[in-house]
């Protein structure tokens, strides 16, 4: 089985676009999107594009969820002042219908994954979606953030930063970001099975 992994498309329907074509190329079985489907400048189109979907797909909340949801059932979206106006708008776009589609994801995805093992799939960390940490943060604090775990591989995203490392006997892979990168422009993402990929999908922006 082979498990491409879509982290953080933030409503960039181009860039996601672009990134279920090569999808399609390398034959993947399954997908998982990782959270942050929104905010973004289309939201409701993103979301619809991937219910889409022909192939097996999976979703996992990420604080972006969390923040539009918050802000469509009436609470402090909890984000700081200047993102504020952007998740109103995210919040007006999406029907309640799909607000509650977004309400029951996931916080952690498990699945075992042919040449690799057992696979666990979160936004940021397993236990907070808002935690940050990158291939630069010293490993016992990483450590404390991730805490034990029965897998043999992490994939995350939210930092938007691709990177690979290991921690004791646990692989820690980022995602990266399809609609939003921090760095070079394009749509990255991952393929998983049998071995991990990391992949760079160019795209008319």
């Amino acid at each position: 089985m082979r498990v491409a992994a879509l982290y953080d498309i933030h409503g960039n329907l181009p860039a996601l676009e672009a990134v279920l074509e090569d999808i399609a190329c390398v034959g993947a079985d399954r997908v998982v999107v990782g959270g942050d489907v929104v905010p973004g400048p289309m939201p409701r189109e993103t979301l619809v594009r991937l219910l889409e979907l022909d192939i097996p797909f999976q979703f996992i909340v990420g604080n972006g969820e969390l923040a539009v949801l918050a802000e469509m059932n009436g609470r402090d979206s909890g984000v700081p002042a200047r993102y504020r106006d952007s998740i109103r708008w995210n919040a007006a776009q999406l029907h309640p219908s799909e607000g509650e589609l977004l309400a029951a994801w996931p916080t952690t995805l498990r699945i075992n994954i042919s040449g690799i093992g057992k696979v666990l799939f979160c936004h940021a960390t397993p236990q907070n979606p808002n935690d940050v940490f990158t291939r630069l943060t010293p490993d016992d604090k990483l450590v404390s953030m991730i805490g034990e775990m029965d897998a043999d591989v992490l994939v995350c995203g939210h930092t938007h930063m691709q990177f690979n490392r290991m921690i004791g006997g646990l692989r820690v892979v980022n995602a990266g970001s399809v609609g939003m990168p921090f760095g070079d422009p394009g749509a990255y993402w991952l393929l998983l099975g049998p071995d991990v990929e990391f992949h760079r999908t160019e795209y008319d922006l």
